[in-house]
């Protein structure tokens, strides 16, 4: 499920058929009922319906809700990534000409590595750039260590500080990107939509005009799925977070 999630457009394929064929089925169900003049029952089941569509609509809402939150979240650790990235820039002036030139020249390529991390979109792509800017944190870490520990100053220690919010602001980013809906919310809004359909096809008689309905019923849920699948897709998706702060960032580093 979680790798089918992935797939926003498979998504929305998959849903569509598989509610299509929910209404099928709830309309052959209503086919072989004796007595389909039967008042009560259809009353009863419009009331069930209704209720039906309520939750189906609430859990929809709840779900988008915590797709938007989880895309806004990645964004602003995007943003935070910049900001600490930028900022010990400009405090390796408070190290040695040399030990300076070495952690900017570091910086810089750190924060290209890290434009790749949010542009990849093959899974060997995302390993060669985890395995590089890990390798990158190791070398910036030991540069940092290395010139702060011959000389330990308070000015050198805000240095190091520095440093240690970089490579935390990197695994925040990371445990954001792994924050993904959780596969029971999906199995739930999935059966609640299921059963929505295979109501309407019990409940209301198809006609011409029905049909219609139950079409634009069944596509407006799928499009619903798709939406919040893209959404909370870091990398398949359509909507895509995108590392415009790094970039303006790394641009920064090039006159220097």
């Amino acid at each position: 499920m979680t790798r089918l999630i992935n797939f926003p457009a498979v998504i929305f394929a998959l849903s569509f058929v598989v509610l299509w064929f929910s209404g099928r089925i709830g309309t052959s169900f209503r086919n072989r009922r004796k007595d389909k003049s039967d008042d009560a029952a259809t009353a009863n089941s419009g009331l069930v319906l209704a209720s039906t569509l309520t939750l189906l609509g609430l859990i929809i809402g709840f779900t988008f809700s915590m797709a938007t939150s989880r895309y806004e979240q990645r964004k602003s650790y995007e943003e935070a990534e910049a900001n600490a990235i930028g900022t010990e820039y400009l405090r390796a002036d408070l190290l040695s000409a040399a030990d300076a030139q070495r952690l900017r020249a570091l910086l810089a390529t750190y924060t290209n590595q890290r434009i790749l991390f949010y542009t990849a979109r093959r899974d060997q792509q995302l390993r060669r750039v985890n395995a590089d800017t890990a390798q990158l944190q190791n070398q910036l870490w030991s540069t940092v260590a290395r010139a702060v520990g011959s000389q330990p100053t308070p000015l050198g220690a805000l240095v190091a500080s520095g440093m240690n919010d970089v490579l935390n602001s990197q695994g925040y980013t990371q445990a954001a990107w792994w924050n993904r809906i959780p596969a029971s919310a999906w199995a739930l809004m999935i059966t609640i939509a299921i059963c929505c359909n295979l109501l309407i096809g019990y409940s209301i008689p198809r006609t011409r005009e029905e049909s219609v309905v139950f079409l634009v019923m069944t596509v407006v849920v799928s499009i619903s799925f798709f939406l919040i699948a893209d959404i909370d897709s870091p990398r398949a998706g359509v909507i895509r977070v995108q590392p415009q702060n790094l970039v303006s960032l790394s641009q920064s580093f090039r006159p220097h």
